[in-house]
């Protein structure tokens, strides 16, 4: 599904010489010194190109710190003003909004916890009507790609046309290293359904702690990702929110400097070749699995007719167990992840129930 928007090229508001756009600063604006320090040492990496900070922060629980309001918007002026860094802050609400436009904030970001909420985002869009500033909307907090594209439709209708998304993971309440689950896949699912959007990796919001920000920003780069923004603070371990997942500046520019910005193809023409006899191959095999899930349908189907002319319960916890170990262990010998076998086979294991459940309701309609 692709669905029209408007989305002017991120060189139209942001001069990035052609690298990754880079936004960087404090989880929240504590004090002055803080923001305006960090913002200088920031600006001397000669790698940032806009700084953020969190003036509301929406937080999960009452009595946590959440932000410093309009006090600390004059510290972002004054901070642009030295260092001619445009600043981006978190809105929540059209009151956000008006407070933001009044102290030049040059760019606005819609949050996790907003983008879960229509009604929210439709009350910032309504706010946003004939206003020209650029919006990040960061995907909501659960892995609801609808909620997303939604979002961008209700800012977009509102006639804003510098967009970009945010990707910072999902809570999905599985196991994980990360505090929140990257999901690739669904930031590539809406890259596909608007084409000329710009992705922005937040691989401070997926990581949690910053021994992961590398790998994760190395992957967002290698998934050909517009931008990064990434957390920093002149003191993390003293931050005032989210410490863990923090790097001083110093250590923000050393990242930067061991990723790997890849090209996005070859004029080789050796590297042509084989890249064309490579997808040809894999073409082939992947036709070859769509008829191999094809025919495992059929004998699925075959399998609930009997079912259900022998009066048997279409789902039997035993053999989904076996299935599952049995598969898993085959595809770890195969050198596969068992979490990607098991992933597979949960959703043709939904369909083969889906297709089992249809053969035995028609029966029961037509009998």
């Amino acid at each position: 599904m692709k669905v029209d928007l408007t989305v002017e090229p991120l060189n139209s508001w942001i001069d990035t010489s052609g690298k990754p756009l880079i936004i960087a600063g404090p989880c929240s604006a504590e004090t002055e010194e803080q923001v305006v320090e960090t913002v200088r040492q920031l600006k001397a990496l000669n790698a940032v190109h806009v700084i953020r900070a969190g003036v509301w922060k929406p937080r999960t629980r009452p009595g946590s710190f959440e932000g410093m309001g309009e006090a600390a918007l004059p510290w972002l002026q004054t901070a642009k003003a030295e260092t001619g860094l445009p600043i981006a802050v978190e809105v929540a609400t059209p009151e956000h909004i008006e407070l933001a436009l009044k102290y030049d904030i040059d760019v606005l970001w819609v949050g996790a916890r907003t983008t879960v909420n229509p009604f929210n985002v439709q009350e910032i869009a309504d706010a946003l009507r004939g206003v020209d500033v650029p919006v990040l909307i960061k995907n909501p907090v659960n892995p609801d790609l609808a909620l997303w594209v939604g979002a961008f439709e209700r800012i977009a209708g509102a006639g804003i046309t510098k967009l970009a998304a945010i990707h910072r993971g999902f809570a999905t309440g599985e196991t994980s290293k990360y505090r929140n689950v990257p999901m690739w896949q669904m930031a590539i699912e809406l890259k596909s359904i608007f084409p000329s959007l710009p992705i922005i990796g937040d691989p401070s919001h997926m990581a949690g702690k910053r021994a992961y920000l590398n790998e994760l920003s190395q992957m967002a780069m290698d998934l050909n990702y517009d931008g990064l923004i990434v957390e920093s603070h002149i003191d993390p371990d003293k931050a005032w929110s989210d410490a863990a997942q923090q790097l001083t500046p110093t250590a923000f520019g050393e990242m930067l400097d061991h990723l790997e910005i890849r090209q996005v193809d070859s004029p080789n023409r050796e590297f042509q070749t084989f890249m064309e006899q490579s997808r040809r191959s894999i073409d082939n095999v992947d036709r070859q699995m769509v008829e191999m899930l094809a025919a495992r349908m059929a004998l699925v189907e075959r399998l609930a007719e009997y079912k259900r002319d022998n009066n048997v319960t279409l789902f039997q916890p035993e053999r989904w167990k076996e299935i599952l170990q049995t598969r898993t262990e085959t595809g770890k010998k195969l050198g596969l992840y068992p979490e990607l076998v098991e992933e597979i086979y949960k959703i043709i294991h939904m369909e083969s129930i889906r297709k089992q459940t249809e053969i035995m309701n028609n029966s029961t309609q037509n009998a």
